[in-house]
């Protein structure tokens, strides 16, 4: 329309969105009425069984000889491995984890040494896109948004598939391992045609080195001298780990399962999962708690007592501070209670890498946070489970101490959750199973009677 920009909502626009309505289905009276497990939750939080996968487990509840479920410190098992015994065997071995992650999670067993050679120099191999697909795709048409680039850049990557639809079980797996090895580029190379077009920073494209882990050469594509300490990449290595897969429940995967149960292609598959992931309520969650934590320090100007923070804490909860939101960023989880395993084992590394970086004094913010937080939620809050920091809570501090930009944070996440999501995709093209179809419930006037255009 003359006068109008593509994205102006316009006074056209505001008066039909005046028009819209839900009244039955955001009464909240009504999803009791039909037993409705509302976002498929039942009403103290706990997900609705909706499927079966041999790829990952949470554990945050047990039950007693009466059958009763009490909350337990959690447990993440991957391919039924904890969590805690995968990280410290790659740590203890002074080696990288992420690549023996993802060939876990794909083929369900450990690889041995030869194993793990060869799929790491395959990964290599794939470590690249097709002639001219940075320059066409990725710095023509530069985004503010690195999650929406990415999506973009992996449905393009369809057009240069010759066997884009085949969806039998070696075409997938080996779209799936390309796509595993390309998303660092795609997104790493998002960033940096932002950072050049849009904000006015010289552009740097490094050529990814096949030495290199996957960590190793997130750091290497994004800074300007390719320089990192080995801590720096065995901490990022870490989080990619700890990142990779989290049960077929989360919102991303199920999204997953979901759309490969449709039959479509790879490429839309991931794109699928990549939206999900985009959302603030999923992946974005660790921006929230770095943003959380500027403020507070701003507003505690150095005084980091107890009473202060408590302060604060107690602020955020009355809506009276942040965002105003009533939520403290970082605490509690959908699944876990007690503890989420994956903030455990992170903790015990940001120490490490505060006292490099010469960032003690925040980290002691952090520290007296998630000591805090939980005792003042339990108070102020009526809650069915415990609560504890989650992984949120300290990988977003990890990474600005990397000195990676927040337009990354999600696509890192996504870098390091392709790896699930490939593996129970292959795991619903092999289940055979039927579209998923959940049914809802019609809540609207029924019988109503059609009008003439004239008489209305």
């Amino acid at each position: 329309m003359p006068g109008y920009r593509y994205s102006d909502v316009t006074p056209e626009i505001m008066e039909l969105a005046g028009k819209l309505s839900c009244t039955g289905v955001s009464d909240p009276e009504f999803y009791v009425k039909y037993d409705v497990k509302r976002g498929l939750r039942d009403l103290s939080g706990k997900g609705v069984l909706a499927g079966l996968t041999e790829v990952s487990d949470i554990i945050a509840y047990q039950k007693d000889e009466e059958g009763n479920e009490h909350p337990c410190e959690g447990v993440l098992l991957y391919r039924g491995y904890d969590i805690r015994e995968l990280v410290n065997g790659f740590i203890s071995e002074d080696r990288f984890g992420f690549e023996e992650t993802i060939y876990l999670l794909l083929f369900g067993e450990l690889p041995t040494k030869k194993d793990l050679s060869d799929f790491s120099a395959l990964i290599s191999r794939y470590r690249t896109l097709p002639t001219n697909f940075v320059r066409d795709i990725i710095l023509k048409a530069p985004s503010r948004d690195m999650m929406n680039t990415l999506a973009r850049g992996v449905l393009t990557l369809y057009a240069y598939d010759e066997n884009a639809d085949d969806i039998s079980l070696p075409n997938v797996l080996r779209q799936c391992i390309q796509l595993i090895a390309t998303f660092p580029l795609i997104s790493v190379y998002a960033y940096q045609a932002f950072s050049h077009y849009i904000d006015g920073q010289s552009l740097f494209i490094h050529v990814p080195d096949p030495k290199l882990s996957t960590a190793e050469n997130i750091l290497h594509l994004l800074r300007p001298d390719s320089k990192y300490s080995p801590l720096e990449a065995k901490i990022l290595d870490l989080a990619l780990v700890l990142h990779a897969e989290h049960g077929g429940g989360n919102n991303s995967t199920f999204t997953t399962h979901v759309v490969t149960s449709s039959g479509t292609d790879t490429y839309s598959t991931m794109a699928a999962a990549l939206a999900s992931l985009k959302g603030p309520k999923h992946g974005g969650a660790n921006i929230k708690v770095v943003r959380m934590f500027e403020d507070m320090k701003r507003e505690l100007d150095g005084d980091y007592s107890d009473d202060k923070v408590a302060d604060y804490l107690v602020r955020l909860l009355e809506k009276k501070a942040f965002d105003r939101s009533g939520l403290i960023y970082g605490m509690g989880h959908a699944v876990y209670s007690l503890s989420d395993p994956r903030a455990e084992i992170l903790k015990s590394f940001v120490c490490q890498l505060a006292e490099e970086k010469g960032k003690m004094d925040e980290y002691g913010l952090y520290a007296k946070v998630a000591e805090l937080a939980p005792k003042i939620i339990a108070e102020k809050r009526k809650i069915y489970k415990g609560v504890a920091a989650n992984i949120d809570f300290y990988s977003g501090f990890v990474y600005s101490m990397l000195g990676l930009p927040t337009e990354l944070y999600t696509p890192i996440f996504a870098i390091a959750r392709i790896a699930g999501w490939s593996a129970h995709r292959l795991e619903e093209l092999m289940s055979g199973g039927k579209i998923i179809r959940p049914s809802y419930k019609f809540v609207g006037e029924y019988n109503r009677k059609y009008v003439p255009i004239n008489e209305r």
